[in-house]
């Protein structure tokens, strides 16, 4: 099954695509964490994607296109995967039309722009490999370290207050009209992002074998 996770930043995507795709055995393809390898390493795309970043700003389509297409192409993704982050925008949509690529199911995970500041004052992530931690949600075992590598946990700066207001403004203007996009499709769900994360995982799987 071929899934596209939808939500603002700090909905809960993250978390939830890893518990989805442990359930379904297939792997989650996080542009996010790609984009940040390229950053931490110098890479070109890296050097251009640096500037946006910092500032909330969407990494140009090109840029995302190219990796995007790269990693679905990998044997792991043979029996499906999950988007989470990707596409963001409907030009994007329109290239993963265009690749062929055909996605089963859209699920947004809705929640309030109040409740995603809170969420995200709060949330930590592995400098070394990406993974994310929440100092009320979801804290390590051993505070400031990873779980998974033992890497440090900092705040990044787009989890600044700022700079959350301001990626919020992009995600309503640029990343939102992909749910009429999808819904026009018959491939749109809606689950509500508050709550327990295992009580969202299930209300999630449930929409998936709708």
């Amino acid at each position: 099954m071929n899934i596209i996770f939808l939500g603002a930043p700090g909905a809960g995507k993250g978390t939830q695509a890893e518990i989805v795709s442990q359930k379904l055995s297939i792997p989650t393809i996080s542009t996010g964490n790609i984009i940040r390898e390229a950053l931490a390493t110098g890479t070109e795309m890296g050097k251009k994607a640096k500037e946006y970043i910092e500032s909330g700003k969407l990494v140009p389509d090109d840029v995302v296109i190219g990796i995007i297409k790269e990693r679905l192409a990998q044997d792991d993704c043979s029996n499906g995967f999950i988007l989470d982050g990707f596409p963001r925008t409907i030009p994007q949509a329109q290239a993963l039309d265009t690749m062929g690529v055909e996605i089963d199911k859209v699920v947004e995970i809705s929640v309030p722009d109040e409740s995603i500041a809170q969420r995200m004052s709060g949330r930590r992530v592995c400098l070394a490999c990406g993974s994310s931690y929440h100092l009320v949600y979801k804290l390590p075992k051993k505070e400031g370290v990873c779980d998974n590598c033992g890497g440090d946990l900092i705040q990044r700066k787009d989890d600044h207050a700022d700079t959350v207001n301001s990626r919020l403004k992009v995600y309503h203007e640029q990343t939102e009209p992909l749910k009429e996009y999808y819904a026009d499709k018959n491939k749109l769900s809606i689950v509500d992002g508050q709550g327990k994360v295992e009580e969202i995982s299930q209300l999630i799987l449930n929409t998936l074998e709708d």
